[in-house]
């Protein structure tokens, strides 16, 4: 067995000196490590450190870790612990030499209630495995198998629409994006119900392109194959459905993804092609590299009308304008319901996973207005692209007061310590279960 003992950073104790905050020392007898903790002890940073040890010190850890944390805060302890549960993620788990981490199915024995910050860590680790999955392993049905699977295996209802119903429910710009794809789109709703049941519910929408190559406004070569992470919103979804199940929190909550590739063919949709949505609005198609807030219109349309959510919510790798703003620090929201974007950056903060507001002033509608259709989809500005695409969805809202957007383009996928290439965060899962707790307390 591995022993890690977790120290405070103001500790007064044999290793003060030697072992900086944190940071962390291997010892030999017993076979383990002394860890300092950070001087600001920040669930977020304490965890992040927790992550880093896990996956840089693979070789020197066992399936079974005792932890021990003298004069350090449950909490504190426990989020380490969820810190370890992460860094046994590997996205190579399709190579010929691959090798489990040891603490991926590993047990811990700690005084303390490990099992919520563990279910988040595995939940997070699952849906970066989603992301970090190579395009042709991903397809829609793919997607709608997983969800099947995480219903049945934790407990909530999952309904997938196939092409047939997604006409017959008149999801017309979800149909739009998939013309140019081999694979039928499909609509993914997944309903979890914690709460009273005619109490509120929050639905959260998530965005599910597979692979975006731009369509006929097609993407220039460089980091194409990153375009592979576009479905990042609906593994937020997915997260946030499947963590609020296993961790039984007291809500009512729907996720949706629409789900489809956005590929070139012969069929696929043109600038200067009108199509129609679920909400009975026009689009005119300035540019089919905005095909999201496309797919996203109609989720947002579909939830209002099936579930009347109280709270509105979508998550999407949607714009570069997000990512030339907040580069990878946080994620791009806009609302304009003012309590609600406070709460989101408490939470946020609080796990994290932290969220910044841009204005959602109707001034920037003005560039979504059209001669042939009720809306553009893109207004042609790319300096505020990320306002353009809020303004955009809020038209198939149906007027609703408690819609927030999130834009995580920046945040889904980032480069770091632990992969050579941009890899899979699992952004949202943690930053949607701290809110969800938050109001409901």
């Amino acid at each position: 067995m591995i022993e890690i003992t977790l120290l405070p950073a103001d500790g007064n104790d044999d290793y003060a000196d030697s072992i900086p905050a944190d940071t962390y020392l291997r010892t030999l007898s017993p076979p383990g490590f002394i860890v300092r903790l950070p001087k600001d002890a920040a669930p977020a940073s304490v965890r992040n450190l927790g992550q880093l040890l896990s996956h840089k010190e693979a070789k020197h850890l066992s399936a079974e870790l005792a932890v021990k944390a003298p004069n350090v805060a449950d909490r504190l302890a426990e989020e380490f612990i969820g810190g370890l549960k992460l860094g046994s993620y590997s996205a190579g788990q399709r190579k010929g030499d691959h090798e489990a981490h040891p603490l991926a199915k590993g047990t811990f024995r700690y005084d303390g209630n490990t099992e919520p910050a563990l279910i988040l860590a595995d939940v997070q680790n699952r849906v970066r495995s989603l992301v970090d999955a190579p395009a042709n392993k991903k397809r829609a049905q793919d997607l709608a198998a997983f969800a099947r699977e995480s219903g049945a295996t934790y407990g909530y209802d999952v309904k997938v629409l196939d092409k047939e119903a997604c006409l017959q429910e008149g999801l017309h710009a979800l149909l739009a994006v998939n013309r140019g794809s081999e694979d039928p789109a499909v609509l993914i709703v997944m309903e979890y119900r914690g709460g009273a049941q005619e109490g509120e519910t929050t639905a959260i929408i998530g965005k599910g392109v597979t692979f975006d190559t731009g369509g006929v406004s097609i993407k220039g070569s460089q980091n194409l194959h990153l375009m592979k992470s576009d479905m990042g919103g609906a593994a937020a979804t997915f997260g946030a459905v499947e963590a609020a199940a296993r961790l039984k929190l007291p809500v009512n909550l729907v996720g949706i993804v629409p789900a489809t590739d956005n590929s070139v063919d012969a069929l696929s949709i043109k600038p200067s092609d009108v199509i129609e949505s679920h909400a009975g609005k026009t689009i005119e198609i300035i540019d089919t590299d905005a095909e999201g807030r496309l797919i996203m219109a109609d989720g947002l349309s579909y939830a209002v009308k099936h579930f009347s959510p109280t709270t509105l919510i979508d998550v999407a790798t949607l714009t570069g304008s997000a990512v030339r703003t907040f580069g990878y620090v946080c994620a791009a929201t806009l609302s304009k319901n003012e309590e609600l974007v406070d709460q989101f950056r408490t939470a946020g903060d609080a796990c994290g996973e932290r969220v910044w507001p841009l204005p959602p002033w109707d001034d920037f509608a003005k560039g979504l207005e059209s001669d042939v259709a009720d809306v553009k989809n893109f207004s042609g500005n790319p300096l505020h692209g990320a306002t353009d695409a809020f303004k955009f969805l809020e038209n198939f809202t149906h007027g609703h007061e408690r819609y927030i957007h999130f834009d995580i383009a920046g945040v889904a996928l980032k480069q770091g310590p632990y992969a050579k290439d941009r890899q899979a965060t699992g952004f949202g899962v943690r930053l949607f279960v701290e809110w969800l707790r938050a109001a409901n307390n």
